[in-house]
């Protein structure tokens, strides 16, 4: 008894430890949630980072982080080569860089030419970008050499690249969404996929056609029905909310939900899916999405409601960040409003993030700001970071990454 106790014990010690220890292995975190346990200052004298680093050209992509490694892209915003990146994730020092020579072309003002987060696994990393005459997609081993290239072929768009992939199991998935509507003359409609890779070789092993309307940013995530099969979440504004079996691509499910551009990435949270959409002229609003063989919209949310920040959720309460500086907490299950807070000069294109019991978000004028993740509004800390950003926090081994347009910085824990 004694030794089965102790075994017990020792499991439950390894799983803790696992948990401490949770790699930061997409955009958002584990699963796309952006959520993580580990607690942070609410607010961080700048003479106080851990470190800051200066990057080499500019970007919006987050970094992702295994280990003792962070992993970054960056470009230059005049050439568009791409720097692929490696930083020490204790000190910020560059381990190796990768460099790409690449063309110039259109970007939206808000866009920049390295917006698409890489994905890492124990092994690998993997980035993706594009022009409009190739889509490139790599991967790295840790140590910076190059397993395998993909060309995805051409790409159309009126605002750049911006979708970052994702690992499952032994695939490496990217969401490949062309406009198809609204072009320029010299422009001919683009073909959306869902597309799977073999992580070791770069072998496609299926492709899902989309219908392509408006280019959509969203990164998949994997939901779990309850004693059923892992699915693969996705949103665009031709298929709406749709999934997928993501080792085949065969579609289980989609419902009609957006009338226009989906940036945002979806989430679950107690069994209600999360999307939505909008334009940079307005329109936006937010679909809770209870899914199933016969999905079903359970409410929108249309006033101040997100376009490219991604939503957050905890303990039954979900956390919007309205671009123009409107913040919203709603009940998951209802829709209805526990609170809804300006805050004024300020503009979002980040995602928020959850560690321990406060939401993050950097502002577009490079303001790390925190709130109390409660039923009540509660302000807790601003964080001046020193330079504009559109990017999203990551978190792992105890330290939250802020990548600004051209630096990320270092925070340590509470607990460090």
């Amino acid at each position: 008894m004694i030794r089965t106790r102790a075994l017990t014990v020792l499991i439950l010690l390894n799983f803790a430890n696992i948990g401490a220890a949770q790699e930061w292995t997409r955009f958002r975190g584990p699963n796309g949630t952006g959520v993580t346990t580990t607690a942070f200052p609410a607010q961080v004298a700048p003479n106080k980072f851990a470190w800051k680093t200066s990057l080499p050209g500019i970007g919006h992509s987050s970094p992702t982080i295994w280990g003792d490694r962070v992993f970054l892209l960056s470009a230059d915003p005049k050439t568009a080569e791409r720097y692929v990146l490696c930083l020490n994730a204790e000190s910020g020092k560059e381990i190796w860089r990768q460099s790409f020579k690449s063309e110039s072309h259109h970007l939206h003002n808000r866009s920049s030419y390295a917006s698409c987060s890489p994905a890492v696994d124990d092994q690998r990393v993997y980035f993706a970008w594009s022009t409009p005459a190739k889509t490139t997609f790599m991967a790295f081993t840790h140590a910076g050499e190059q397993v395998w290239e993909k060309d995805l072929g051409t790409w159309t768009s009126q605002h750049g690249f911006g979708t970052s992939p994702i690992v499952y199991k032994d695939l490496v998935i990217l969401s490949n969404s062309q406009q198809a509507r609204q072009l320029k003359p010299d422009q001919r409609p683009g073909k959306s996929f869902m597309m799977a890779f073999d992580r070791k070789t770069g072998e496609e092993r299926w492709r899902t056609e989309r219908v392509s309307v408006n280019v959509c940013y969203s990164v998949p995530m994997i939901y779990t029905p309850a004693g059923g099969k892992d699915q693969l979440i996705n949103t665009c504004t031709g298929n709406g909310m749709f999934s997928l079996d993501p080792l085949t691509g065969k579609e289980n499910w989609s419902v009609d939900a957006f009338r226009m551009r989906t940036v945002s990435s979806p989430i679950e949270h107690e069994g209600v899916l999360f999307g939505s959409t909008g334009s940079g002229g307005g329109g936006n609003y937010v679909v809770a999405v209870r899914p199933g063989d016969k999905p079903e919209i359970i409410y929108e949310i249309k006033r101040q409601a997100p376009y490219v920040p991604s939503i957050v959720a905890k303990d039954g309460v979900a956390y919007l960040w309205y671009d123009k500086g409107i913040l919203t907490a709603i009940d998951v299950k209802t829709g209805d409003v526990h609170w809804q807070k300006r805050m004024p000069d300020r503009a979002f294109s980040g995602s928020p993030i959850l560690a321990g019991d406060k939401v993050y978000c950097i502002s577009e004028d490079g303001t790390l700001i925190s709130i109390a993740a409660k039923r009540k509004f509660q302000l807790l800390g601003e964080t001046e970071l020193g330079e504009e950003s559109r990017s999203t926090p990551a978190v792992s081994g105890g330290r939250m990454f802020l990548r600004t347009y051209g630096h990320l910085i270092c925070i340590r824990s509470e607990a460090s």
